[in-house]
């Protein structure tokens, strides 16, 4: 990675539920962290068109209509709107890692994924990570990721992955990370809570009342980075309550939180609660060095002979690659294509 470069963590309020919108507005906040110096600036989960805070909403015909207008909202990759967003990255000469409800490219299908969507500074598509697993009640709004969405981008800065909320605690996927070279890590997050016990008693985080260390991201981010002695920019959605529609707001966690630490966890900017801000911060090479001076999990802290990952899993798709119904991804091809021919083992295999 370069020796130093500027980051962005981009902790401003989707306009909920309008995608044209949202996407105006992230790409004024891409030109706004551009001409501030800034070589990637990152968005929150699922940013457009916002997080489905009405997940668990009864009755189910009510579920039902928030869904249809969630499918309304999401986005194709690519697409005229994806084409908006590449612009602004152009423009500003900056790589965008956007949160977003993607709508699937499969002729046919409605199905919906947790995305992040990977931007170069060049203003072509690098590619997309959709969350392999969706937590919960998720598994009602998203479909699942697969291995072609184990990956990392190689870029002007250094080589970037990212992974979607409750992710952050799937062990064996951090560790593919950490073998696949990533050295800056993006983190994305629906919100700030505390639990009580157990994640089934969250609350919105409420800055003043509430200590924020009782919340499982700071100390999955912090773990994450040392454990894979990668930079790691986290972004938690944030959206004022008095903007959250009523049907909503039983499950309005959006207080933000972002925050981004160095290889050894230390926290190089924020925590931000409560309030829209672009935060920055510099990542310095040096510090992964010093990381890795005393916990290489690639090399002298790794036992290969003992314990060893294994990749594997076939992407979700209906047809052979060789049939082309498969939505093709820049960076994403070699891949894909290799699947579709019989004998031969990706990098994922």
């Amino acid at each position: 990675m370069l020796e130093k470069v500027k980051v962005a963590a981009a902790q401003v309020s989707p306009i909920f539920m309008d995608k044209e919108a949202t996407i105006d507005k992230a790409c004024r906040t891409i030109e706004k962290a551009g001409k501030a110096g800034a070589k990637l600036v990152v968005f929150s989960e699922t940013f457009i068109p916002g997080y489905p805070y009405w997940r668990g909403l009864q009755p189910i015909s009510k579920w039902s209509e928030w869904m249809v207008r969630y499918q309304k909202n999401a986005v194709r990759i690519p697409s005229s709107d994806t084409d908006l967003l590449c612009e602004a990255s152009k423009r500003a000469g900056i790589i965008s890692v956007i949160g977003c409800t993607e709508m699937s490219g499969l002729r046919g299908s409605g199905t919906l994924y947790n995305t992040l969507l990977f931007i170069d500074s060049d203003g072509k598509v690098l590619g997309r990570h959709r969350k392999l697993m969706p937590t919960h009640a998720e598994r009602m709004i998203w479909g699942m990721g697969d291995v072609t969405d184990v990956r990392v981008f190689e870029t002007g800065i250094g080589t970037i992955g990212g992974m979607v909320c409750y992710e952050h605690h799937m062990t064996l996927q951090k560790a593919a990370m950490a073998v696949l070279g990533e050295e800056i890590h993006c983190a994305v997050w629906p919100g700030w809570w505390v639990m009580k016990r157990h994640p089934g008693e969250k609350k919105r985080f409420e800055e003043g009342k509430d200590s924020p260390h009782f919340c499982d991201i700071e100390h999955a981010i912090r773990e994450y980075a040392f454990e894979n002695q990668a930079f790691v920019i986290s972004v938690s959605q944030y959206i004022p309550d008095k903007e959250m529609p009523a049907e909503c707001k039983d499950f309005n966690t959006a207080a933000g939180g972002s925050f981004v630490v160095n290889p050894a966890g230390v926290v190089l900017a924020g925590p931000v609660f409560n309030k829209e801000e672009l935060l920055y911060a510099e990542l310095l090479a040096d510090d992964r060095r010093m990381t890795k001076a005393y916990f290489d999990a690639l090399g002298h802290y790794s036992r290969w002979d003992v314990l060893r990952l294994d990749m594997r899993g076939e992407p979700g798709h209906p047809l052979s690659m060789d049939d082309g119904c498969e939505e093709r991804m820049t960076g994403r091809e070699d891949r894909i294509m290799a699947k579709g021919k019989k004998g031969k083992k990706t990098r994922a295999d």
